[in-house]
């Protein structure tokens, strides 16, 4: 057995206690996210965890088998951190600061062995540096699926459909249009349109900042989409701008529904459906008759 497993087997608490320390005084730990209990749990977990594989003898390749409950136990680590919300700055410490510890215990064992000391601290500091890469990497990857579900949520939630009249839907599209986000109008707007049975759809374009070729055929595909169910598409919010980029570019909507706002493609879809919208007086308001 090498010296820095029988280190960690016989220093365990030893190098528990001083991990700890080392976590707790840092001014940036998360405990808010992270009861102390739990805290030691893990590192009580991970040190047992690496007493075994270095038992090994194998220092140098984290790849193998005898590792892969060490690497297991960082990624759930690392994994659940990145959804709690901890920085990677707090997550990589974690790993670093047990660097500290096995280090401050080696300086005690072989203080008067210098050319021990060195070659163990080389050995110990190049297994945890390999070990919090893959700290980093687990935690990148965990992020990355939040940022995505969070993407997908904000999708959802702002491309609305809304029921403005019996046979009327509108959907107004605030943001930059792209493949994916486009996909999602198409299958929402669909989905009502066969739920509703409406037979006039609004696409409201007000809120997207700008309109270039691929916006565009986007949004052909959702009109030709939308006709396919037995709908007609009005698009509505061209602004002159809009409408000047769409020219420049040569894009044909001639044989779709086009209105500068929202109020004048609603006043158009109630003229298809034959609904006739009347003032009564300022008090009353308005009244939609057929």
């Amino acid at each position: 057995m090498n010296k820095i497993a029988q280190l960690l087997q016989n220093n365990k608490k030893q190098i528990l206690e001083s991990w700890m320390q080392n976590q707790l005084a840092d001014a940036s730990l998360r405990d808010d996210l992270i009861s102390n209990e739990e805290l030691r749990r893990q590192s009580d977990e991970l040190i047992s965890g690496l007493a075994r594989a270095t038992s090994s003898g194998n220092m140098d390749n984290i790849y193998t088998p005898e590792y892969e409950p060490v690497v297991e136990i960082l990624s759930d680590i690392s994994i659940t951190r990145a959804r709690q919300g901890f920085s990677p700055r707090e997550t990589g410490m974690y790993v670093l600061s047990l660097k500290q510890a096995i280090s401050t215990v080696l300086e005690e064992k072989y203080s008067e062995q210098p050319e021990v000391l060195y070659k163990e601290l080389i050995t110990t500091h190049k297994l945890l540096d390999n070990l919090s890469m893959v700290t980093f990497d687990t935690f990148i990857k965990g992020r990355e699926e939040v940022i995505l579900r969070q993407t997908d949520e904000i999708n959802e939630i702002s491309t609305p459909v809304i029921r403005v009249w019996e046979g009327i839907l509108a959907l107004p599209i605030i943001g930059t249009l792209d493949s994916a986000r486009t996909q999602i109008v198409m299958e929402n707007l669909l989905e009502e349109i066969v739920n509703t049975g409406s037979s006039i759809a609004i696409l409201d374009i007000s809120g997207v900042p700008a309109v270039d070729s691929l916006v565009a055929q986007h949004l052909i595909k959702t009109v030709s989409a939308t006709r396919l169910m037995g709908a007609e598409c009005i698009i509505s919010g061209i602004r002159a701008e809009i409408a000047q980029t769409i020219v420049h570019l040569g894009i044909d909507l001639s044989n779709i529904k086009t209105k500068a706002s929202l109020a004048s493609a609603l006043q158009l879809a109630f003229s298809m459906r034959s609904v006739e919208v009347r003032k009564i007086n300022k008090n009353t308001g308005f009244s939609l008759t057929r």
